[in-house]
């Protein structure tokens, strides 16, 4: 098994797929586009649901690239050494061209071949879909898995939860997976251990996902009009394996940023478990906030959305930061080795440098305002209590409220001889948590797969709104972010000030006279630099590569996009601006409809 660094296992990966005639595409935005039913990029897939839904992409029916991803689910659980934020993933993907034949024997070579990972065969373990009353029993890759040389001991079929993929949201592309383990060489736990198993002894290498499905609203299944393959490899992981390391945060991955933290804290990485746990929390923590506020949409900490969770993920560095010992208005440093270990191959965090740590130090300032507060409301509250028990309700306030986190509250508790109520704390917090989720459903709603006629209307006018916002506002304006479903569309732009009701009148004039004028919608594929040379506007260059769709409405808007639109500005309807306000720092919101009133 080969010793790679990180760097040369990313090279390596996309080599390969480049000798199978795969055309390598640049990672897209940590934001999707266009898509509500998910606050990041998740997967490889994401970005590329339009394509796997049956849209022709630029760049072909062969794609390989390696996407920056974020995943928030587990937050409480980084410190332990496999849970991370941000990560990449290393996918390849077949768009109604290859399938289960091709994408296993090319899976099986690239991980056993001594030219690339070299893994013992021996050393690997599969799992294959055991099917259900949605999809049969997946017969077909255990049978090829065979054919390959693997043993069929080494071969195990699982139920949905472990062996199916898919949506990426609440709706879109799904299918049937087989899944690569390696075995860790631990004992196993029982008779019956097998990858499922939590134990261990098996960790997942590599995930091939055969896209058949599209899953509805309505949470039924209809076959897609092609089958595609979808295949995920994290590097973090994979680079933790042929590294012959037991957790992510001692691979070259981090080595430079836990360098940089051992520095300015005076402390070592190993020298007990919760000095470790500290030191992984703010390592993986910097590292998303940096890629975050890096990004080409340019994330700023706010109180919703992804802001709100950029937010929770630096206030949380800042607190481990603390507990080591660094000094406040250091964790510029982490940021800096972040970027300058990651710049070249994701150029952003360079040119967006500047913003990045100044945003990092301004809400830094903002969290010890927070701490501050938060300690007058603690003061208020223990003044008055008759029994030394701080209720859970209370606590959640403070944290709710305030941004004051529960370890503060019981840490300051406990020096004034109190306890905290932590069952109902969480009592508290589950309620509202279910409270914040009871419109989901309808928050997140549609995504990338609905190309439905008035998700398409809407499409086309977010581009008649923008180029209104750049002739009215500011020729400078470039959209920040966009959210559209079949009911409305919300649209994030920079702009820094209040837009005016006069103002907000003309865009909605323009986009109303661009509707009456009965223009058509043109598509047309180009070079990036035609597209550039045409002036067409474009935020999201590095989703398609060098090739590009870019759709023009004669005379009124010209922008590279991969959406789905109406054939003429005549089936829109009339545009109507509900309302707009700010977004984040620096960043306005508007959230408009198509009606039928004339």
């Amino acid at each position: 098994m080969k010793q790679l660094k990180s760097y040369e296992l990313r090279e390596l990966y996309l080599e390969f797929f480049k000798e199978h005639g795969h055309t390598v595409i640049p990672s897209a935005s940590l934001i999707p586009e266009n898509d509500p039913t998910v606050l990041f990029t998740t997967a490889g897939m994401h970005p590329l649901v339009p394509y796997l839904m049956g849209e022709k992409h630029p760049a072909g029916k062969r794609l390989t690239d390696v996407q920056k991803c974020v995943r928030t689910g587990d937050i409480d659980e980084v410190g332990d050494p496999s849970h991370c934020t941000f990560f990449e993933m290393l996918g390849n993907w077949s768009l109604g061209d290859y399938f289960k034949k091709e994408a296993i024997a090319w899976s099986f070579e690239f991980l056993t071949s001594e030219k690339w990972l070299g893994i013992p065969k021996e050393k690997l373990y599969f799992t294959c879909f055991a099917g259900d009353e949605n999809a049969p029993k997946d017969t077909e890759s255990h049978d090829l898995w065979v054919a390959q040389g693997v043993d069929e001991s080494h071969i195990f079929y699982l139920g949905k939860e472990h062996n199916w993929w898919g949506p990426a949201g609440m709706t879109g592309p799904c299918g049937p997976d087989t899944e690569m383990f390696i075995d860790t060489g631990k004992e196993p736990c029982s008779d019956h251990c097998d990858p499922s198993c939590s134990c261990g002894k098996y960790l997942e290498i590599w995930n091939d996902v055969f896209m058949q499905y599209n899953k509805k609203e309505d949470g039924t299944f209809e076959p897609l009009p092609a089958p595609n393959v979808d295949t995920g490899m994290g590097l973090d992981r994979t680079a933790c394996i042929l590294q012959g390391k037991e957790s992510v945060y001692d691979t070259d991955v981090f080595e430079g940023i836990l360098s940089k933290i051992e520095a300015l804290s005076g402390k070592k990485y190993d020298s007990d478990e919760e000095t470790r746990r500290a030191f992984r929390i703010v390592a993986d923590h910097i590292r998303c906030a940096t890629f975050m506020m890096g990004d080409e949409k340019g994330i700023t900490p706010s109180n919703t959305d992804q802001g709100y969770i950029l937010r929770r993920l630096i206030r949380r560095a800042i607190r481990f930061a603390g507990n080591l010992g660094i000094e406040e208005g250091k964790l510029c440093e982490i940021s800096r080795q972040v970027i300058e270990q990651y710049k070249k191959y994701y150029p952003e965090l360079e040119s967006n440098s500047e913003k990045i740590l100044s945003e990092l130090n301004l809400e830094e300032e903002r969290f010890r305002k927070t701490i501050n507060q938060g300690m007058k409301e603690f003061a208020k509250l223990t003044k008055y209590l008759k029994e030394p028990v701080i209720p859970g309700k209370s606590a959640f306030r403070l944290y709710d409220t305030f941004g004051f986190p529960v370890e503060f509250t019981q840490e300051l508790a406990a020096e004034q001889g109190f306890s905290v109520d932590m069952d109902g704390y969480h009592e508290a917090f589950k309620k509202h948590q279910e409270k914040s989720h009871a419109g989901a459903e309808q928050r997140f709603k549609g995504g990338l797969a609905d190309t439905g006629e008035q998700t398409a209307r809407l499409h086309t006018a977010t581009h008649l709104m923008l180029a209104g916002l750049k002739k009215i506002l500011d020729p400078n304006i470039s959209q920040k972010g966009s959210n559209i479903t079949a009911e409305r569309l919300r649209f994030d732009f920079n702009f820094p000030r209040p837009v005016t009701k006069d103002e907000l009148a003309q865009v909605e004039a323009f986009v109303n006279d661009a509707i009456k004028a009965s223009v058509p919608v043109v598509c047309t594929e180009m070079s990036l630099d035609d597209a550039r040379e045409q002036g067409a506007t474009g935020v999201f260059d590095a989703k398609y590569g060098d090739v590009v769709k870019v759709y023009n409405i004669e005379g009124w808007s010209k922008e590279i996009c991969g959406g789905p639109h109406a054939s003429n500005t005549s089936e829109l309807g009339t545009f109507k601006i509900k309302k707009e306000q700010s977004s984040s720092a620096g960043v306005r919101r508007i959230k408009a409809v198509l009606t039928n009133e004339q």
